[in-house]
C-alpha cells in the first residue's frame, strides 16, 4: 500500500477524500490521537456529508489515562459531522472490528473513523486470529410494481429528462440505454460530471451550473427521474427546473434518500443499474420523446458555457473570469482530472473546464468549506495518475490550503493550479455588497493584491501572473508538455456575483 505524508492533517484527509472520490480502492488515512484528528475534521466532514467510502484510523487515548492532555470524546466529535465512529475494541476482537468498519466504509459508502486506543495497539494479538471473508452485498433490486410503475411513466413521457447524481456513477451504461430507448435527454449533478460525456443528447451539469439552454430544456421536461440524485435546491435550481406539471422520480439504493428534498410521485428502492436495466426490459415502446432533431442542433451550438456569449468584463490588469476559463480549456489536455475548491469563482472552472467523463472531475463541495481544492487535487491525481491533476481555486481557498503546494511539489506530480484571485473573499463581497444589507465595511473580507505567482517559485512550483489573455502564453507553453507544478495566479475582473451564486443565495 503506498503512503503519501502530507504536511497538514486536514489536507491528508482531503487528499484521502478526492482518492476515495475517484479511486478503485477505498483510501485509508492515518491520525494521531486528539489533535490530529481535530486537525482533519474539516476533510472527514466533507467526505462523510459526500459518502466517500473512506476509513479513518485513528490513535486513541488509554481508557485509563483520564487525565491525559490528548483525551476527547473521538467518537462524539466524529458523529457530530456524519462520519461513523468504530473502535477496536481489543486485541482479540481485532479482526472483526476492522471488517466491521470496512464493510460499513465500502459497501455502506461511509466514511468511518477506526479509534484505536493506544493501550489496545500495544497488546498482542492472538495466534489463531481469524483470516476475514470479504464478500460484497448483491446491488438491491428494485420491486415489480416499482419498475413496472417506472414503465409506464417513461413510456407515456413526451419529453423526459434522466439527472444523475452521486449514486448513479456507476451506471452510465444502463441509464443510457434506457435513455436511448425513452427518447430522454440525460443531464448530472456536479458531483456526476462527466458521466455522459460525448452522448448526443447530454445536457451537461443540471441546476446552478447549467447553460442557459440546457436549463431550458430540463425545465420543459414533463418527466423527470433521478438516478442516485437528490434533486435538491442545487441540482433543481430551488425546483425553477421541475415544471408545473412534470413527474418526478428517484431511484436510489437508500430508502431514506426518497423524497428526501422533495416530494415524489414514485420513489424506486433499488439500486441505479439493476432499476435501469429492468425498466428497459419492461418498456412497452422505444420513443423519440425529447430526443429530436431540432434538440440535437440546438445542443451542438450552445451545449456549454464555452459556446454561450457572455458581457466582457475584462480590464486592463483584469481578466475576465470566463475568458481565463475558456483559455484554460482550450490549451490544457483532453485526459484531464479537475478538483475545485469552494467560492464565487467555482462555476467557471466547473463548466468550462470540460473532463471526459466521471472519473475526471473532485468536486469537494458538500460542506462548502474553502481550502479543500489543493488537497483533494492531490488524492485525485493519485487516483488518476494517467491524467493532467489540474486545480481550480480561489486566492482565499489557496492561502488557507497553502502547505500542501509543497507535498505536490515534492510527489513530483503534474498539476496546474489555477488561482481565480479577486483579492477577496468573492462570496462575502458579492453577498453583503449587493445592496440589500445597507452599506457595509468590506475591508474584512478583502485584501491587498498579493503575488500569488512568486510564492508559489518559492515552493519550488513555477508561477506566471496572468492578467491578460497575452499573458496565457507561459501556460500555454506549459501545457504542451506538462513537467512538474505550474501555478497561474490569475487576477481576475469583477462578475458581479457568479450567475450560480446569486441563484444559490436564494436559499440561505
Amino acid at each position: 500500500m503506498p503512503f503519501t505524508a502530507a504536511r497538514h492533517e486536514g489536507g491528508a484527509a482531503s487528499m484521502a477524500d478526492g482518492y476515495g472520490r475517484l479511486g478503485t480502492l477505498p483510501p485509508v488515512l492515518s491520525l494521531h490521537q486528539g489533535c490530529g484528528l481535530t486537525n482533519a475534521v474539516t476533510g472527514i466532514g466533507e467526505a462523510a456529508k459526500s459518502r466517500t467510502p473512506m476509513l479513518v484510523l485513528a490513535a486513541d487515548t488509554a481508557g485509563a489515562t483520564v487525565n491525559s492532555n490528548f483525551r476527547i470524546d473521538q467518537d462524539a466529535l466524529v458523529a457530530s459531522v456524519g462520519a461513523v465512529p468504530e473502535r477496536v475494541h481489543s486485541a482479540a476482537s481485532a479482526v472483526a472490528d476492522v471488517v466491521r468498519a470496512y464493510r460499513t466504509a465500502v459497501h455502506g459508502r461511509r466514511t468511518v473513523v477506526l479509534n484505536l486506543p493506544l493501550d489496545v495497539q500495544a497488546a498482542p494479538a492472538p495466534d489463531d486470529a481469524p483470516t476475514p471473508t470479504l464478500t460484497a452485498p448483491l446491488p438491491v433490486r428494485p420491486a415489480r410494481r416499482a419498475v413496472a410503475d417506472l414503465a409506464a411513466l417513461v413510456a407515456a413521457a413526451e419529453r423526459p429528462v434522466f439527472v444523475a447524481g452521486r449514486g448513479g456513477r456507476g451506471a452510465g451504461p444502463e441509464i443510457s440505454a434506457l435513455a436511448a430507448a425513452a427518447g430522454a435527454l440525460v443531464a448530472t449533478s456536479a458531483v456526476a460530471n462527466g458521466l455522459f460525456r460525448g452522448e448526443e443528447f447530454d445536457l451537461g451539469i443540471s441546476g446552478g451550473f447549467s447553460a442557459p439552454l440546457t436549463a431550458e430544456l430540463i425545465a420543459g421536461a414533463d418527466l423527470v427521474v433521478g438516478w442516485g440524485c437528490a434533486l435538491n435546491m442545487w441540482t433543481m435550481r430551488h425546483g425553477s427546473l421541475i415544471g408545473a406539471s412534470a413527474k418526478v422520480v428517484q431511484v436510489d439504493d437508500d430508502l431514506a434518500a426518497l423524497g428526501a428534498h422533495r416530494p415524489v410521485d414514485l420513489g424506486v428502492h433499488g439500486d441505479c443499474a439493476a432499476t435501469a436495466a429492468d425498466v428497459l426490459d419492461a418498456l412497452p415502446t422505444t420513443s423519440t420523446g425529447y430526443r429530436t432533431a431540432e434538440v440535437s442542433a440546438r445542443l451542438a451550438e450552445a451545449r456549454w458555457w464555452n459556446d454561450t456569449p457572455t458581457p466582457e468584463v475584462s480590464t486592463d490588469d483584469q481578466i475576465d473570469p470566463r475568458a481565463f476559463s475558456r483559455g484554460l480549456d482550450a490549451l490544457l489536455p483532453a485526459e484531464r482530472v479537475v478538483a475545485i475548491d469552494s467560492g464565487n469563482f467555482m462555476g467557471y472552472p466547473s463548466t468550462y473546464l470540460r473532463v471526459p467523463d466521471e472519473n475526471g472531475f473532485c468536486f469537494t463541495q458538500a460542506f462548502q468549506s474553502i481550502g479543500l481544492g489543493l488537497a483533494s487535487g492531490i488524492g485525485a491525481a493519485l487516483a488518476q495518475p494517467h491524467r493532467l491533476a489540474v486545480v481550480g481555486t480561489g486566492d482565499g481557498g489557496f492561502w488557507m490550503g497553502i502547505s500542501e503546494l509543497e507535498t505536490v511539489v515534492r510527489l513530483g506530480i503534474p498539476m496546474l493550479v489555477a488561482v481565480y484571485d479577486d483579492a477577496a473573499y468573492g462570496a462575502e463581497v458579492h453577498h453583503f455588497g449587493d445592496g440589500s444589507h445597507g452599506t457595509p465595511d468590506l475591508g474584512t473580507v478583502t485584501f491587498p493584491e498579493a503575488d500569488i505567482a512568486a510564492v508559489a517559485r518559492g515552493y519550488g512550483a513555477r508561477g506566471v501572473t496572468v492578467r491578460t489573455e497575452a499573458d496565457m502564453a507561459e501556460v500555454a507553453a506549459w501545457a504542451a508538455d506538462p513537467r512538474g507544478v505550474m501555478v497561474v495566479d490569475a487576477k481576475i475582473a469583477s462578475d458581479g456575483g457568479a450567475w450560480w451564486l446569486q441563484e444559490a443565495f436564494k436559499g440561505h
